[in-house]
């Protein structure tokens, strides 16, 4: 008699259930509505846009319909394309030997680097190989555009990522005056970057008697070109005479590599000071107690527990660098001879100059492939050393 009161119950608390779990479905669903209508337009939308317009003759109106014809004119040659991502995909196969495989004995770890040390080899004669033929056949303006903006993300991220830290570890510190510090290293961050560009143009001015070259009389220096130099750094400072990509950024690029170094600096200062806060301070007690200095705790509990705050800034600042225009539009002069044109400069120019908005778009295309694909690259490479605590 207990069983047939109780059965016509069980289906009525199920559909309450059901019931309730659709409303909390909805009501989720519709927080999150405003979010992804503004992602979805003025994200994806864009995103998609652009793949539509690559496949076309766009030029100000949309012409005839020519499929991958504008990636064919990036590309070029897709055998060598093949050969540079197979250099890439052998790349990391031997960091990975190098750093996970073959760990368990003494034997393995010596075959394991053998084997990584000839894949290394394979690697730059692949990507020597594929490089060549992608600027042999295809658009060698924007391939040398991609080398460029290589050039200036290798230049700005490690430099200012190193130095933030460094700065943060010291405002950290019970010194006097550090609030008006951390106002002065943030200043550059919220300055308008196209003024602030204006007066590095007039600081690194070829003339003798701008600021530069005048700190450089002091050293018995001569005055240099700086942003009107298009001669790589290391021929002016070391008179190697090396051509392509190992002889290195042009003096125009180093100068403003400099610019984007002392913009963003304070910007990671900041957050590298906010991720020191989160540090218990008990672990600093405990590593003084057992006799480590000023370096030794710097380097051994500072430096891993900000592995997580190094590893978003390194990642951030890595695809910021491969999007700046701004500041590199304004400081670029004809006579740098292109040796400062980033990919995002290179595709503006085919787009506003040209008014190529088809092959624009092609470019954009492989610019963002490009990111996407260094992104997952760090993530899975960078990732694993991150320490959480």
């Amino acid at each position: 008699m207990n069983t047939q009161d109780q059965s016509p119950g069980k289906p009525r608390r199920s559909l309450i259930s059901q019931w309730n779990h659709l409303k909390e479905q909805l009501t989720a669903y519709l927080f999150l509505l405003p979010s992804i209508l503004i992602i979805g337009i003025f994200g994806l939308f864009p995103i998609g846009y652009a793949i539509y317009m690559s496949l076309f003759n766009w030029r100000v109106t949309k012409g005839g319909f020519l499929g991958f014809d504008n990636y064919d004119k990036i590309v070029g040659d897709w055998g060598g394309l093949l050969l540079f991502l197979l250099g890439v995909a052998l790349l990391v196969a031997a960091y990975w030997l190098w750093t996970s495989a073959f760990r368990s004995s003494s034997r393995g770890v010596v075959v394991a680097k053998v084997i990584a040390a000839i894949l290394l080899v394979a690697v730059g004669f692949l990507l020597a190989g594929g490089w060549g033929r992608l600027m042999a056949g295809g658009d060698k303006k924007f391939w040398t555009s991609m080398m460029i903006t290589l050039f200036y993300a290798i230049g700005t991220v490690p430099t200012q990522i190193i130095l933030a830290m460094v700065l943060a570890y010291l405002l950290f510190q019970n010194i006097r005056g550090k609030d008006v510090f951390r106002m002065i290293y943030f200043l550059p961050y919220i300055t308008p970057v196209v003024s602030t560009a204006v007066v590095f143009r007039s600081i690194f001015s070829p003339r003798e008697t701008a600021l530069a070259n005048t700190v450089l009389s002091w050293f018995g220096a001569g005055p240099l070109k700086w942003l009107f130099e298009p001669r790589p750094f290391s021929q002016i400072l070391f008179g190697w005479n090396i051509e392509g990509f190992w002889a290195g950024p042009s003096l125009a690029l180093v100068t403003i590599i400099l610019f984007g170094v002392w913009t963003f600096v304070g910007y990671n200062t900041v957050i590298f000071l906010a991720g020191l806060g989160s540090i218990s301070k008990e672990i600093y007690e405990a590593a003084e107690i057992d006799g480590a200095n000023a370096w030794g705790v710097f380097r051994n509990v500072t430096v891993p527990l900000l592995s997580p705050v190094t590893f978003y800034l390194f990642l951030v600042s890595f695809i910021g660098t491969f999007k700046a225009f701004n500041h590199i539009f304004v400081m670029e002069v004809p006579s740098a001879q292109g040796t400062v044109a980033t990919a995002s400069v290179e595709i503006f120019s085919i787009f506003y100059r040209a008014n190529n908005y088809g092959y624009a778009a092609a470019q954009a295309i492989v610019l963002f492939l490009v990111i996407l694909g260094l992104t997952f690259a760090q993530n899975k490479l960078l990732g694993k050393k991150v320490f959480y605590g």
